[in-house]
C-alpha cells in the first residue's frame, strides 16, 4: 500500500529500467552499468541478519521471518548521490523504527552500525578492490528513529533487485546514498559513535553526517546543482534532500 505522506511532487518518477542500471554497489564493481550483471549471482536465500550490541537480548532472524513481523507500505523518496545524481524511486519497506522496537536496545544505545556481506567468492570486487570490506555504515539513533528511515526490502512494487542491495537494505533519504547501506546481515546499537566506511576511507570528503546540503560543496565538485539520471535535466539541489520538515530538528 502507497503512504502518501511521502511523496514527491515536483519531479517524475524515474523508469524503472533506468533506476536499475544506474547502480553503484563497489562490492562488484566501480561500473554503474554492470553491477546488475555482476550481482546476479549473489546468494540471498537464506539470509540472515544478526543484532547485537546493547540490546536486551542479541538475536538472529531470517529475512523471511523479518518481514513477516511488519506492514510493509510503498514510500516515493528522492535519492541523493554524493556524486552529484540523483533518482525518485518507489520504495517499499517498514519504517526502521518499528525494526528498533523489536530490538529492544538499551537505554545506553545511542548509535546503530551496520554491515553488509563479505562473500568474495560471489562479489568480484571484494576480491579485486583494496577496500576494506565488509562495508560498514552507522546513524544516531535518534536519525534511526525518524520517520522517514525506511527498513527496504522492495522497489517499484517488487523485492529489491540484488543491484538495489537485496534483500534488505536502509533509505535515509534526506543523506547522500551511501549512508544507505545494502545487503545488510548485521545491525549493532552501540554507545560509542561508529566508524563510518567512507568516512575512514576519506576523513575531509565524507562526513559521518553526510546530509544533503547545497551549501557544503564536495572538496572536488559543487553540491550546489545534480542531475536526474531520469531525465537528463540539471536541477537544484535542495537542503536535507528536500526533507527538511521532517529532519532540520534533529540538527538545530
Amino acid at each position: 500500500m502507497r503512504n502518501d505522506r511521502y511523496r514527491v511532487e515536483d519531479r517524475t518518477l524515474t523508469p524503472s529500467r533506468i533506476a536499475g542500471r544506474y547502480n553503484n554497489f563497489y562490492e562488484f564493481t566501480t561500473d554503474k552499468a554492470a553491477v546488475a550483471r555482476l550481482a546476479s549471482g549473489l546468494t540471498i536465500d537464506p539470509w540472515t541478519i544478526e543484532i547485537g550490541g546493547l540490546v536486551q537480548k542479541p538475536f538472529q532472524i531470517g529475512f523471511e521471518d523479518l518481514v513477516k513481523k511488519f506492514s510493509l507500505e510503498e514510500r516515493i523518496y528522492r535519492l541523493r548521490c554524493v556524486e552529484a545524481w540523483s533518482m525518485v524511486v518507489p520504495w517499499v519497506g517498514f519504517p526502521f523504527s518499528k525494526f528498533v522496537e523489536l530490538c529492544a536496545p538499551l537505554s545506553s544505545a545511542k548509535y546503530v552500525r551496520f554491515m553488509s556481506f563479505l562473500r568474495p567468492q560471489e562479489a568480484v570486487g571484494q576480491r579485486e578492490q583494496s577496500y576494506p570490506w565488509p562495508y560498514y555504515e552507522g546513524l544516531r539513533l535518534d536519525e534511526a528513529m525518524n520517520e522517514l528511515t525506511l527498513l527496504t526490502t522492495g522497489i517499484y512494487g517488487q523485492p529489491l533487485p540484488r543491484q538495489h542491495g537485496a534483500p534488505l537494505r536502509l533509505i535515509v533519504p534526506w543523506k547522500y546514498g551511501y549512508k544507505s547501506p545494502k545487503s545488510i546481515v548485521k545491525i549493532d546499537f552501540t554507545a560509542e559513535r561508529p566508524r563510518t566506511f567512507w568516512n575512514d576511507l576519506g576523513p575531509t570528503e565524507y562526513s559521518f553526517l553526510s546530509n544533503v546540503d547545497p551549501d557544503v560543496p564536495h572538496p572536488r565538485w559543487s553540491q550546489m546543482t545534480e542531475r536526474d539520471i531520469g531525465t537528463g535535466m540539471r536541477i537544484p539541489t535542495l537542503k536535507f534532500n528536500g526533507y527538511s520538515e521532517f529532519v532540520a530538528s534533529l540538527y538545530a
